[in-house]
């Protein structure tokens, strides 16, 4: 017997489909390895075998898999990879926008200038968001941005690549540019800059730099905002989390791009997926230092609730994408009070022995020691995941059709009318 099966070999011996086949690896039943060209996937001869007499695994109470074909992201049980990339290399090396162009053409591209949304968009999106109540959080006017910009662009169901690029690019400024201007950064010493009385000035910098004057009265700290541009690339996508698959399935129907990422916001506002920061921001501000971190934690615990922030499904061993962002933000603050209560509950988290930290977690540290805003860490969620979606998009747009799943019925039989 050959050491290795390819993947059509270990299917035809398992007597399932490719798709299934793939669903055992993301499940932890099955194991594969690059072949030496690294494009192939190869399977233990072996290990099919002891699973082919086995039987067929049966699948744990409350998991479906989807299975889609993609050749954006891949996951592993301790690595993240964008086209092949390390995404936590790419996030200290590397621009939000080359990454985004790098998920959405399979190359980096250096912008020559600003993303700008464009004039018409940036009015809508700024009207919209003015018109809500104060209080709001960041994710709630981002929600209510994204559609007034599309209702601006007469060409946004044209869906060739470059038309769809062109509108991520239009999508994400626009995102970034028509959050409040009330959060601009504060001169030190002194108050907040007073508003320009010629309106708004023509937008600069990176995203990132943009996205911290949205969020934030505070001159950034240069080691903060590294963090922050290495949190919006470490955010760009994962895979088929909730959010994309949302996405995704819009766009299999030829939804338009802004149409698409505003499935994809209201997917991940959800307390399980990207509203999680929001939770673990609440977490820290609740305990007046480290030495009320305890009885924070047990209050929270007592009530029968999680503590947000920890834990992963897929990584069991520790989230590399939390590991590298809190290391970045104690580099950036070792002295920060608020470090200090986040670096607390990690403690008493672990002293517990439950799970280590996950993105959700370091994003809220990362909110909270820069004096961001309640809520800044979901508006940094979607500003990055905006890019992923985007990406899944155009892999949509030229695929064969809807995504369907289908359902299996468990309700009352059929039976006759009387």
């Amino acid at each position: 017997m050959a050491d290795f099966l390819t993947a059509a070999e270990a299917a035809r011996r398992l007597g399932v489909k490719p798709a299934t086949l793939y669903a055992y690896v993301s499940r932890g039943v099955l194991s594969r390895v690059r072949a030496p060209d690294g494009r192939a996937s190869l399977f233990g001869a072996e290990e099919v075998e002891r699973l082919a007499r086995r039987g067929r695994p049966r699948r744990p109470a409350g998991v479906a898999d989807i299975i889609v074909e993609s050749a954006i992201t891949e996951i592993t049980g301790d690595s993240l990879r964008f086209r092949g990339l390390d995404a936590t290399r790419l996030a200290v090396s590397r621009t939000f926008e080359e990454v985004a162009e790098l998920l959405w053409t399979g190359e980096f591209r250096s912008a020559r200038e600003p993303w700008r949304a464009r004039p018409a968009a940036l009015a809508a999106g700024r009207a919209a968001q003015a018109a809500l109540p104060a209080g709001i959080l960041p994710l709630e006017r981002l929600q209510v941005i994204v559609p007034a910009m599309a209702a601006t662009d007469p060409l946004r169901l044209q869906l060739d690549r470059s038309a769809v690029i062109a509108a991520g690019r239009n999508i994400i400024a626009g995102m970034v540019d028509c959050l409040p201007s009330d959060a601009l950064l504060a001169p030190s010493p002194g108050g907040p800059i007073p508003p320009d009385p010629l309106g708004p000035a023509e937008p600069e910098g990176p995203v990132a730099t943009r996205l911290w004057s949205g969020l934030c009265n505070r001159r950034p700290v240069p080691g903060l905002m590294h963090a922050l541009s290495a949190a919006l690339v470490l955010l760009a996508d994962h895979e088929l989390a909730a959010s994309t698959l949302a996405a995704r399935a819009a766009a299999s129907v030829r939804a338009d791009p802004y149409a698409v990422v505003g499935t994809g916001l209201g997917a991940m506002s959800g307390a399980l997926h990207g509203g999680a920061s929001l939770g673990a921001e609440t977490l820290m501000a609740a305990a007046s230092g480290p030495d009320d971190v305890p009885r924070v934690v047990a209050e929270l615990l007592r009530r029968g609730e999680k503590v947000p922030g920890f834990g992963h499904f897929v990584y069991r061993g520790g989230d590399p994408r939390a590991i590298l962002l809190l290391d970045l933000v104690r580099r950036a603050a070792p002295k920060s009070g608020q470090l200090a209560v986040a670096d607390a509950v990690f403690a008493e988290v672990r002293h517990k022995s439950l799970p280590e930290p996950n993105i959700d977690f370091a994003i809220a540290a990362l909110v909270r020691v820069a004096g961001m805003v309640r809520g800044a860490g979901e508006a940094i969620f979607a500003v990055a995941r905006t890019a992923g979606w985007i990406a899944h998009a155009l892999e949509a747009y030229s695929g064969p059709g809807p995504l369907r799943p289908r359902a299996v019925y468990t309700g009352r039989p059929a039976a006759d009318e009387p």
